[in-house]
């Protein structure tokens, strides 16, 4: 590994201009007032913890389509009735997994609501959620999907759902919805970022780490492993396409959105990732709208800070909610 972006007193600077759709703001308050009421259904899980409870929970998402996921609430002393809460979104194509594997935040007394991303969860982890909308002709994966269109592109369906996602958590009668912080890593980072922008009054922190879906045009220039080169290897077949398929991704680029965020962030990024360069993390972050920090990992990839950056997160998120 080697550091092959912008050095680190010019990614504190780095802010491209980024197109941004005339009609941004009419698109996105279009497709968000068809959300239907996300109506979520509740069923107990028997996971075999003893200081987390968890439940199986079906909501509606896009176009009425379910969307699952875990809710995890803490037991015992840590339980009350008005609880701060964390709604996560994944990783490219990983799903909400199995139970067990995503308690930290219950454990830290927080209401975590897990999220899948759907028609993902078939990489790393598991999902059980399906994405019913087709697509046209795209390259293997999901960041191609629809793209031809921003009505039938990919995140649109994913970036309303996690609006929805966060929705349910607020509505939760054991969850204090002034509390509630969005969070995930990669292309939980992109997801969480935009729905910061897109419900701004909704969210009260956001984790973003090591953000994917921000600069996409610098992204596919620079690179050096997937998912980006979906995009790179998309646009080498369909020559022509090019403007048409950048005016697409500009609706959904969290560093177009992020001006539109307003709650705190703690943001993460690593000096040394192929996957998410460090310059496309700093033009969402340097564009964020509210109150901001970062955390700079300078000799890691993807997996940025890890453990030790959760130990930051924690902390950091304490303070914020209290």
């Amino acid at each position: 590994m080697m550091h092959y972006d912008l050095p680190l007193e010019e990614l504190r600077d780095y802010r491209p201009v980024l197109p941004t759709p005339e009609d941004l703001e009419e698109f996105w308050q279009e497709t968000l007032d068809a959300l239907p009421d996300p109506a979520p259904s509740y069923a107990v899980v028997a996971s075999g913890l003893v200081t987390v409870e968890t439940w199986e929970v079906t909501f509606a998402g896009h176009d009425g389509a379910p969307v699952r996921a875990w809710l995890h609430l803490p037991a015992g002393p840590l339980r009350s009735d008005s609880l701060p809460g964390v709604v996560q979104f994944q990783g490219y194509n990983g799903g909400r997994g199995l139970p067990h594997e995503h308690v930290f935040w219950a454990s830290a007394g927080y209401a975590h609501l897990v999220v899948d991303t759907r028609g993902q969860g078939s990489g790393w982890t598991t999902g059980a959620t399906a994405d019913p909308a087709g697509s046209g002709p795209a390259q293997p994966g999901f960041l191609t999907r629809g793209i031809d269109s921003r009505d039938t592109y990919y995140y649109r369906r994913v970036y309303a759902d996690a609006v929805a996602a966060v929705e349910v958590l607020r509505g939760h009668p054991l969850v204090d919805p002034s509390r509630v912080a969005v969070a995930g890593g990669s292309q939980g980072g992109g997801i969480s970022t935009s729905v910061a922008a897109l419900a701004p009054s909704s969210v009260a922190a956001v984790l973003p780490d090591v953000p994917f879906l921000c600069d996409f045009r610098r992204a596919t220039s620079v690179a050096q492993a997937e998912p980006y080169l979906e995009l790179v290897r998309y646009l080498a077949a369909h020559r022509p396409s090019v403007p048409a398929v950048f005016a697409t991704l500009s609706y959904f680029d969290a560093a177009v959105l992020a001006p539109r965020a307003s709650a705190p962030a703690l943001f993460s990024v690593a000096l040394m990732d192929r996957t998410c360069p460090p310059s496309t993390v700093f033009a969402a972050f340097n564009a964020y709208g509210g109150p901001k920090s970062i955390e700079v990992y300078e000799f890691n990839d993807h997996e940025g800070g890890e453990a030790h950056h959760r130990v930051r997160q924690l902390a950091w998120l304490d303070g914020v909610l209290g």
